[in-house]
């Protein structure tokens, strides 16, 4: 898989994203491990934007993993500082399930019924609540009410 062409101005603007991010993956002695190459996966699926730090004392050493990081995730090397690598690919965003006009299901409720006498403790009731009820302030349930809406707007629809 090849790494991605970044072009001048993505690369400042993802820097800049990249500023305030902390290290999620780190490279030991032992070079870039399938270990480190499958938490780097997981962590640009995540986020997107990672910095990894790599404690190797070669630069040459630090820019060949960047580019073979790059090249075998598919993600596009952004920055290359000091012991700091960054890397970004940009997020799947998974296909959400089609929204359905229903109204909202059953849901249990904790209603707190406070003694008159200040010396008991309160009682702890579960209620069911369904989707076209509601609980008042004093604890009861009562069914919800259409919304009102003025004359005017009723006028023009």
């Amino acid at each position: 898989m090849p790494a991605l062409n970044l072009t001048p101005a993505e690369r400042k603007a993802l820097r800049g994203q990249a500023h305030h991010l902390d290290p999620v993956v780190l490279v030991g002695s032992d070079g870039l491990t399938p270990a480190v190459l499958k938490e780097a996966d997981a962590a640009l699926k995540a986020h997107g934007l990672i910095k990894v730090r790599m404690f190797s004392d070669s630069r040459s050493d630090r820019m060949a993993a960047l580019q073979n990081m790059a090249d075998s995730l598919n993600a596009g090397a952004v920055q290359h500082i000091g012991k700091l690598l960054v890397l970004w690919r940009p997020v799947v965003v998974a296909a959400s399930p089609e929204h359905n006009a229903r109204m909202a299901g059953p849901r249990v409720v904790k209603i707190l019924k406070f003694s008159k006498s200040g010396n008991h403790r309160p009682q702890i009731q579960k209620v069911k609540v369904f989707g076209n009820q509601r609980v008042t302030a004093g604890g009861s349930i009562k069914r919800a009410k259409t919304r009102v809406t003025s004359v005017k707007k009723k006028g023009i629809d």
